[in-house]
């Protein structure tokens, strides 16, 4: 499985919505509804699954899935 296939995956989980629906310019809390505590797990998980460390700062700016993908080294783009 692709890290862009596990942020997915991860999001999809957390926010309840099927992954088809997910895309890099999904919008967490607007588009998704993932508030702060959803949040808080999302990172949590993705953490745990991807093994890398989000710190706080970085977290902060993470407003949309493409987001998520770029932290993680993957162009959102990119399949």
């Amino acid at each position: 499985m692709s890290t862009k296939e596990k942020v997915f995956a991860v999001v999809a989980e957390i926010s309840g919505r099927n992954v088809s629906e997910i895309t890099p310019e999904s919008a967490l809390v607007g588009d998704l509804g993932i508030d702060s505590q959803s949040a808080l797990h999302l990172l949590l998980v993705l953490e745990e699954r991807l093994g890398l460390e989000i710190a706080d700062e970085d977290a902060a700016l993470m407003d949309t899935v493409g987001d998520i993908l770029r932290f993680c080294g993957k162009p959102a783009s990119d399949g």
